[in-house]
Parts: C-alpha cells; sequence; structure tokens
C-alpha cells in the first residue's frame, strides 16, 4: 500500500515536502516496522527510480519513503529547480525527522539508501546523522566530485574554476531580475551525449523510458558555485560508521566515486557489490539489474535495521 503525504520541511518551515510511503504487507498500524528513506538522482523524482526501490524494499517488511527534494518535484521551495547539495543533504534528515512523528516506525531502526546524488546526499547525511543506522547506494554519485573532476573522473580540480564563475554570474544576473540560467544534469538533447551511457541518461528523462512532468533535467545555473566546493564523502573516513552496502555498475563511468565512498568510509561493517556487465543508468530502471540490487539490499537492511 502507498500514501502520497506532504509535510513540513523541519529545516525550513516554509516548504512542504511530497512524499510517498510504502507499507509493506499486512501492516499493522498498532505495531512498529523499520523504515528505510530513498533519496532521487540528481534531477530526478520520487515517481522515478526512487520510487521502484522504495516499492521494492516495503515488499521485504520495511515502511519506506521517497520524497521530493526542496525546490524539486512536487515539493515545495523557490528557485525551482535549485540543487543545493548543502539543502539537499539536510533534507534526508528532515525527512528522517518526519518519520520519528510516525506511531509505526521504530525510530531506533531507520535505515536510508540513494541513487546517483541521491547516493551521495544519503552517505553525507549519514556523516551528519547518527540516527541513521544503515546506509545503502547505487550508482552513488559525489555530485561536486561529478562536477569538478568530471563523469570518468579525468578532469582536474582547477579545471573547475570556471564553472564557479559560471555559477557566480548566474547569481548576478538572477539578482539582477532576469530569467533564471539553466544547467543539465543529464543531456538535453540525444545529440550532447557524449556516449552510450550518457545518451541513456537522455533517454530515462526526455523519452518515454521513464520522463516525467516534474523532472526538466536540469538544474538553476546559480546552483554551481555550491556543489563545485562540496564533498558528499567529507569526514567520512572519521564519521561514517554506519554498515554501508554500496552497488555499481562494472561499466559505470561513474563507478570510481563508489570506489571513494567504499576506500573512505570508517565503516568497519562495509561492503562493495559490483553488478557485472551493468553501466549507471541501467540501475535505474534495468529489470535484472534492479533485482540483484534489491537481493542485496533487502537482507542487508533485515540484518542492520530488523524487519
Amino acid at each position: 500500500m502507498s500514501n502520497k503525504i506532504s509535510f513540513k520541511n523541519s529545516n525550513n518551515p516554509t516548504i512542504d515536502m511530497s512524499a510517498v510511503i510504502n507499507l509493506p504487507e499486512g501492516f499493522d498500524e498498532s505495531k512498529t516496522y523499520p523504515a528505510v528513506i530513498v533519496s532521487h538522482p540528481g534531477g530526478g523524482v520520487k515517481e522515478q527510480t526512487a520510487g521502484t526501490y522504495a516499492k521494492k524494499l516495503a515488499e521485504n517488511g520495511f515502511v519506506t519513503i521517497a520524497f521530493d527534494r526542496s525546490y524539486q518535484g512536487e515539493s515545495g521551495g523557490l528557485p525551482r529547480q535549485q540543487e543545493n547539495p548543502h539543502v539537499s543533504t539536510e533534507d534526508v534528515s528532515a525527512v528522517l525527522d518526519h518519520l520519528t512523528t510516525l506511531p509505526y516506525v521504530d525510530t531506533d531502526r531507520i535505515g536510508a539508501m540513494g541513487i546517483c546524488a541521491g547516493g551521495g546526499y544519503t552517505a553525507n547525511a549519514a556523516i551528519n546523522d547518527p540516527r541513521i543506522k544503515a546506509v545503502g547506494t547505487v550508482s552513488a554519485v559525489n555530485i561536486g566530485q561529478m562536477f569538478r573532476n568530471g563523469w570518468e573522473g579525468d578532469i582536474a580540480d582547477e579545471d573547475a574554476r570556471a564553472v564557479i564563475q559560471m555559477g557566480a554570474d548566474a547569481r548576478s544576473a538572477d539578482a539582477q531580475g532576469g530569467d533564471p540560467a539553466r544547467f543539465p544534469l543529464a543531456p538535453m538533447n540525444e545529440a550532447d551525449a557524449p556516449n552510450e551511457e550518457l545518451r541513456q541518461a537522455w533517454e530515462y528523462y526526455h523519452t518515454p523510458r521513464a520522463e516525467y512532468p516534474t523532472a526538466p533535467g536540469y538544474m538553476t545555473a546559480r546552483s554551481l558555485d555550491q556543489i563545485i566546493p562540496y564533498d558528499a564523502f567529507h569526514k567520512a573516513e572519521a564519521y561514517l560508521t554506519q554498515p554501508l552496502l554500496v552497488i555499481a555498475g562494472s561499466e559505470a563511468g561513474s563507478k570510481w566515486m563508489s570506489d571513494d565512498l567504499y576506500a573512505r568510509a570508517a565503516s568497519t561493517d562495509k561492503t562493495f557489490h559490483v553488478i557485472e556487465g551493468a553501466n549507471h543508468m541501467q540501475m535505474y530502471d534495468g529489470e535484472p539489474q534492479i533485482n540483484e540490487a534489491i537481493g542485496q539490499l533487502a537482507p542487508f537492511f533485515q540484518k542492520n535495521l530488523g524487519a
């Protein structure tokens, strides 16, 4: 059973958060259940891959919640399509705050997972918030690393200085009353894709494969000067101590960021599961790839949260 809900963001009560809660089979409101928060990719919304993972995890005994981040999807906040990574990280904890108000959620058994940038935000939230008892990532992207170093990690940090300037210039233009400049989070046109993997990103967001009206696939250009210096894994070597499951495709250009998360995390209980032959985007909606990932995530959360 799934229910769409709305609640005030505890970090910014002017923003109403939109989410879908999935309840496990045989749900009994007089009992308490473990819960898993599921965070969507950059440019995505809860109705896409995050919702798929949330529903499948609910089938394994969890209360799950997939949500739209502030400024995105059906959640509130201005400017629209802002991708402030610090706010996005805090949104995970704001969702957890809401879960603690639900009588059927065991507040000592809450985990979190995310796909793509949502995986990076989830890891960052767990570093900041020990209430998250177990962490899972799928095709994890550290959005700061990606914009500094490129999809495959082959660009030097200093080459991103011009991108910071682009973000700063966009802020000035916005302040002077112009239409907010946009910056793609995935190729906006098929011809813009530099390789097959990113062509599939265009296909996912802009064709019937998975397009959704509230997921335009771009962000505000002013987001850039917030993203470039951001490190989703900052102090992971000290504070990311929760059990950790990292999942990535062997053929994903983004895999190096999952490698980095796994290496940096202080967790003494951590596992890296590689899905052979899969690229980044196949982990979003490929049926065999998702089934293999859920085959790892469900027992991981059952072990660490109980179900």
